[in-house]
């Protein structure tokens, strides 16, 4: 922080290309730093590079911002210290297939971390369940730093200016974590819709002002992903901070049934009560009359499973095409036009091989 006043202070007679600051940003700044108060005399300098570059100083507005980094990178998080909106998430092994063009995304956002340019802000947008935070803590993964999730909610204060003073805790927070974590910002909407919506308020305004300046400040060495399910109302302001916008709304039905495999087969291994029948499986995903996304299609066959019938290995089957054909009771004629076979059939309806032939035959002849 000491470095930066006399920098900031000169700029009130012009020395820099002839642009000043405000007289009042002037004694809020010196008051910051004779408190030692480093969160908010960063936050208003921030705000002040902000300005100077609307007003074309742009050399002197990246200067402000590389030293704010600076004065944050060089403190250490403790493991003594207690995070007052981070808390490290379980990332868990397992990841989610996704398809090429998001799987590429992702691949570039690890060569980006790895190649250290300051590249270092990530906005996943797209529907609920489209993999957006399993894709947060597979970058975690592979990139092999502890994940942390803000608390939202903890952020969000009734008071006046008290979320703005959050916002600023947060980043000091994520400066300390540094290069050892990621920073998932789940559902940033809640923080930062547009504010020139009617229904948005002035406190909440004031907050996506703060975020904005806070992520312009951001160290080089801090890695932060923010997900949002609201991408056409969320802030265009906050939209253009980020390095990369990655849009999982992406899928087609041959990648869902290929990922609707992989959860099933992942979630068999660990059932000793049901008996694999990869072929059958497939052919009920892809003749689903249509898939949800990976989300919920991992609920609807984590509890096909779940709910099966121990004593009947294959009933897991049954409950899954229910659950995607909207619980109808399986037809033959509908099963044989779908290319299920005779054996599939009996699976499926529990009627015998030989019943299920007549039984067609006699439709056949109709």
């Amino acid at each position: 922080m000491f470095h930066l006043v006399p920098i900031l202070i000169k700029s009130l007679s012009g020395e820099y290309g002839g642009k000043k600051m405000k007289r009042s940003d002037i004694v809020e700044l010196i008051r910051y730093h004779v408190d030692r108060d480093d969160p908010s005399f960063n936050s208003k300098a921030s705000t002040i590079a902000h300005e100077f570059e609307d007003q074309g100083a742009v050399e002197l507005a990246s200067y402000i911002r590389a030293l704010i980094s600076e004065t944050r990178t060089f403190v250490p998080m403790t493991s003594t210290k207690e995070s007052e909106f981070l808390s490290e998430a379980s990332i868990g092994p397992a990841s989610l297939p996704l398809p090429s063009p998001i799987a590429n995304d992702l691949t570039g956002i690890v060569n980006a971390v790895s190649h250290n340019m300051g590249v270092n802000r990530f906005l996943f947008v797209g529907a609920p369940g489209t993999g957006k935070t399993e894709s947060a803590k597979q970058i975690a993964r592979i990139i092999r730093r502890k994940l942390y999730k803000v608390s939202v909610p903890a952020l969000i204060d009734s008071r006046l200016g008290e979320t703005a003073k959050n916002i600023i805790t947060l980043f000091d927070e994520i400066a300390h974590i540094g290069s050892s974590g990621v920073v998932l910002f789940d559902e940033i909407d809640a923080l930062a819709l547009d504010r020139i919506n009617v229904n948005d308020v002035r406190e909440m305004g004031r907050a996506t002002s703060t975020l904005l300046s806070q992520l312009d400040s951001l160290p080089a060495n801090s890695l932060v992903i923010a997900t949002t399910n609201l991408f056409p109302q969320l802030d265009k302001a906050l939209v253009r901070r980020f390095d990369k916008i990655v849009d999982f709304d992406r899928y087609n039905k041959n990648d869902l049934v290929e990922v609707g495999e992989s959860i099933a087969m992942e979630l068999i291994e660990t059932a000793d009560f049901v008996k694999s029948d990869r072929r059958l499986l497939k052919k009920i995903l892809q003749t689903a009359q249509s898939l949800p996304m990976p989300g919920e299609l991992k609920n609807v066959i984590r509890s096909a499973i779940a709910f099966s019938d121990s004593s009947k290995p294959c009933d897991y089957l049954v409950r899954l095409y229910l659950a995607l054909n909207g619980s109808k009771e399986p037809d033959l004629p509908k099963l044989k036009h779908r290319g299920f076979t005779v054996r599939e059939m009996e699976i499926l309806t529990g009627i015998s091989k030989s019943k299920i032939s007549r039984l067609l035959k006699e439709t056949d002849n109709e």
